[in-house]
């Protein structure tokens, strides 16, 4: 009888110290960086340190092919697909992980969460300058040999195939007066956004519309994204450079293609506007509006989880 009884206490004491361990493991992060950049130069690798110094929580920066070349001429979809086989082979976030994401990152992020069969559980997402509705324009490119490959694709019809396949900004360049084009040729945002009709699937959405928290952060000084409201899903109408619309004026929202209505209606959307150009955020900034989603809150099924265990040990 007392051999029963000492099992018995030394059962409830291991799942006692389980479901402390459940809560107190931090929840891992991973950074997605934007175009023209790579994992191995200084500011990306900072900017992930930096995370991890801020939150207590594991930061990872994902790297897709050779980075900075890879992140101009690899299209959208064959990025997307990389990262998802990379974050399903990292042990660190089987069980569930944040994403920051960086400029053109966000978009990969996205592909990550929507079309990433048989991922880990993606908890919130960070959103940096993304150009979630698309861009007007192409980002400038700057200067090198790099630079001259890309502006002469650039000047070449963006929605051929050989363009989509060869730069990946084509994939996301949305123009407004060349919207039937657009859904028909571009072959990454169409399908992200859910925008192309008797098309649309419910699984992105589901997916989506899974996140705990949406964070997206847009920057008040940035050319780069045009407009700049397409961080917080705000795009002009179709077949028009004019009137802005915002996030809740468009269809994507109104309509809930992708369930940022659903999301938003729960509270679970924070729209965010920060000083500075393109992706340069003060850290006072990272602080308060990046860091609170990277440090460790016990999911609702860890929660449940907890309760469990309570009510097994209860005599």
């Amino acid at each position: 009888m007392f051999c029963m009884r000492k099992k018995r206490s030394g059962l409830a004491v291991a799942l006692v110290f389980l479901a402390l361990v459940q809560v107190s493991v931090s929840v891992p992060f991973i950074v997605l960086h934007g175009i023209a950049a790579s994992c191995s130069q200084g500011k990306e690798a900072n900017f992930t340190q930096l995370l991890t110094n801020l939150s207590g929580s594991p930061g990872y920066c994902i790297e897709v092919g050779n980075g900075k070349r890879d992140s101009w001429f690899m299209p959208l979809m064959k990025q997307t697909e990389i990262v998802c086989e990379k974050v399903k082979q990292m042990k660190e976030l089987r069980q569930g992980y944040n994403i920051v994401g960086r400029s053109q990152g966000n978009l990969v992020a996205r592909g990550l969460i929507e079309f990433c069969d048989g991922g880990p559980p993606v908890f919130n997402y960070i959103s940096l300058a993304g150009p979630h509705a698309g861009i007007s324009s192409v980002p400038l490119c700057g200067n090198g040999s790099l630079c001259e490959i890309a502006d002469k694709l650039i000047k070449s019809e963006i929605y051929s195939d050989f363009i989509q396949d060869h730069l990946a900004p084509s994939n996301y360049l949305k123009i407004p007066t060349e919207i039937n084009k657009y859904l028909e040729k571009s072959k990454y945002l169409p399908k992200l956004n859910n925008e192309i009709p008797n098309q649309r699937n419910s699984t992105y959405k589901d997916r989506f519309t899974s996140l705990h928290n949406l964070v997206l952060v847009k920057f008040q000084d940035d050319k780069v994204i045009v407009p700049q409201d397409s961080s917080w899903f705000g795009f002009y109408p179709d077949g028009a450079f004019k009137p802005l619309l915002s996030a809740q004026q468009t269809k994507l929202y109104t309509e809930d293609w992708i369930g940022l209505k659903t999301l938003d209606d729960a509270g679970k959307v924070k729209f965010v506007s920060v000083k500075g150009k393109h992706i340069i955020m003060a850290n006072l900034d990272v602080a308060k509006y990046v860091v609170p989603y990277l440090q460790n809150q016990p999911s609702s099924q860890q929660k449940r989880s907890n309760r469990k265990t309570k009510e097994t040990l209860r005599p």
